[in-house]
């Protein structure tokens, strides 16, 4: 504030408090007239008043000079005992006076001006969109005019799009979004009760007579399994009442019961796809029919199968080739891109969000490779007679076990690689069993979740490569494991599923099944299990009941713990209930409440 403006705001504040004072003297003549007259205080005894006094003074005398240096003990011993004389408490109770009126003006907020500085008001919502949910609140607490600021749809709107809630909606959906944030969190609290406490519906899939469960995957609520009659299975579990129709394929029926198992089945918002053990491979379409909208072949079985979870591309390794597909601009699948490796494929991953030209990464016994489809085969990791165990990947990292062979023992660990770079980024973990499974995509940020086959279930910190938490979860080795930002769910080798806060260490609840758990995936309000039997022939073909199904022939489970976000007719026409089918086929599950 220059000079010119600090004159201009202490003559204004002066002019202030005059017509504060004779108003009050108007309102209360008689009390004017009967109080006694009180000495002023010169601008020279400045030297009787306390610190805050002089301030006060100088403010509105226009003292510029910084304030005084402080007394020493005896200066202060004097001055406490020339203010015990009448003359000095006149004048200290003037001073008095004058800091009361200072303070009660600068209480009121509204009538002092540098306290009322009017800012744009698409400038004022450009900073308050910084705060959280606890400081907009804080700050509406302040004044009526920072209260309207806050409490703007604006803010809260990117509030509930940030926190993930309504994501879909544009802001005029609603009048205000501040309640329906509230609405949202209150929801949000009650599912996580209900996930703790174990309260829900679980649904358990029809199966198919005289078939095995082969192979399991779900995306969004919507499962698929393969099974040994070579038939396909979709469900929609996001709705009531669900059907579960099968997926044709182009075989023909001259020879029931010589279809080819189903080796693999992968599933994301629009596509299923399915190999088959003599090599085939289908695509369908869910939003347009049952039937396949395309079919390849390949002279081989098929080793390992992935498909993108957001674009429309297909990855499978057969022999020592790995092949990629995806439709043209006009709909037409094609090869994309093909290459040769040096060993059979193990795992095979998809790499998200990579824009025109799909990327891969592949493991082939001791060898990663990153495939990406303008690019030839190139070697990422490479260390003689250390097969890699598991593989995941994200946008930018791909993750792998490791197990470590030979004189040297090192132990086995997980190695984080960044796929710009192409080099190693950390080495995290050292223990004595395999690495059984990774998840680094659906983990909190910098962080990442595995299972070994020493029965224990580890969180790994990505910025200080340690295990932040290590849990004994099974009896037998950990085949599949997911977290989120405070629980896991973890499954093991003797058919256990077991949901843990891993913030306080504690496991919440656990279901048994027979076989081996090879698929779990959740979300914020439900969770689906498989479980996948390691033989793949019916014992007793004549028990056609669900003791036997459930004995050797495999179980999917759906948990789901917001019955309210249920809906009564699936979003996939393929999933749909036709008109002419009986109410009581229309679905297939047994429900209940455990």
């Amino acid at each position: 504030m220059d000079d010119h403006s600090l004159e201009e705001f202490r003559r204004r504040w002066q002019e202030e408090l005059a017509q504060a004072q004779a108003l009050r003297k108007r309102r209360r003549p008689e009390a004017a007239e009967r109080r006694p007259r009180r000495a002023e205080v010169a601008p020279g005894r400045g030297e009787q008043a306390s610190g805050y006094l002089a301030l006060a003074q100088g403010l509105l005398e226009g003292a510029g000079r910084p304030p005084a240096a402080r007394a020493t003990r005896a200066e202060r011993q004097d001055a406490a005992s020339r203010s015990r004389s009448p003359p000095a408490r006149e004048g200290a109770g003037g001073g008095e006076q004058l800091v009361d009126q200072l303070i009660r003006d600068l209480n009121e907020m509204d009538d002092v001006p540098f306290f009322d500085i009017q800012l744009p008001y698409e400038l004022a919502i450009n900073i308050f969109q910084y705060l959280d949910r606890k400081e907009l609140g804080r700050c509406a607490q302040v004044s009526k005019t920072w209260k309207v600021i806050a409490e703007d749809e604006v803010l809260w709107y990117r509030l509930c799009q940030q926190e993930g809630h309504l994501p879909e909606s544009s802001i005029s959906d609603y009048s205000c979004w501040k309640l329906i944030f509230q609405e949202c969190r209150a929801k949000e609290h009650m599912l996580r009760t209900n996930w703790k406490n174990r309260k829900g519906a679980v649904s358990e899939l029809e199966h198919i007579p005289d078939a095995v469960l082969c192979d399991v995957h779900s995306h969004d609520g919507v499962v698929v399994a393969g099974y040994t009659s070579g038939d396909v299975r979709v469900w929609d579990t996001r709705t009531w009442d669900y059907t579960a129709p099968f997926l044709e394929s182009e075989y023909e029926e001259d020879e029931p019961g010589m279809q080819p198992y189903v080796s693999f089945v992968r599933i994301n918002s629009s596509l299923a796809v399915a190999a088959y053990e003599d090599g085939f491979l289908n695509i369908w379409d869910l939003r347009t029919g049952k039937y396949p909208v395309h079919r390849f072949e390949h002279d081989a079985r098929i080793q390992a199968l992935a498909l993108s979870r957001e674009d429309a591309v297909v990855a499978t390794a057969s022999a020592f080739d790995v092949v990629m597909l995806r439709p043209n601009e006009e709909g037409y699948w094609q090869i994309t891109a093909e290459f040769e490796v040096q060993k059979l494929v193990d795992y095979l991953e998809i790499v998200p969000d990579t824009g025109r030209y799909p990327v891969a990464v592949a493991t082939a016994g001791d060898l990663v490779y990153l495939l990406k489809a303008e690019d030839s085969a190139r070697t990422l990791h490479y260390v003689y007679g250390q097969p890699v165990t598991c593989l995941d990947v994200s946008a930018s990292q791909a993750a792998f076990g490791v197990k470590s062979l030979g004189w040297v023992y090192e132990g086995n660990k997980i190695l984080v690689y960044s796929l710009e770079a192409e080099r190693c980024l950390s080495k995290l973990g050292n223990a004595l069993g395999d690495f059984t499974c990774v998840n680094l995509r659906d983990s909190p940020p910098n962080l990442m979740v595995s299972g070994n086959m020493d029965r224990r279930v580890r969180i790994h910190d990505l910025r200080t490569d340690k295990i932040a938490l290590s849990l004994s979860a099974h009896q037998l080795g950990v085949s599949a494991v997911q977290m989120d930002d405070w629980k896991i769910v973890s499954g093991g080798e003797e058919g256990l599923v077991s949901v843990w806060d891993y913030r306080m260490s504690q496991k919440l609840w656990e279901v048994h099944s027979r076989h081996p758990v090879r698929h779990l995936s959740f979300t914020s309000h439900s969770l689906i299990t498989a479980n996948v039997p390691y033989e793949r022939v019916v014992r007793n073909t004549d028990l056609d009941n669900f003791t036997t199904h459930r004995r050797h022939r495999g179980l999917i489970h759906a948990y789901e713990f917001a019955v309210d976000r249920l809906a009564f007719q699936s979003a996939l026409p393929v999933c749909r209930a036709s008109g002419d089918t009986a109410p009581a086929y229309s679905y297939d599950l047994a429900l209940a409440f455990p």
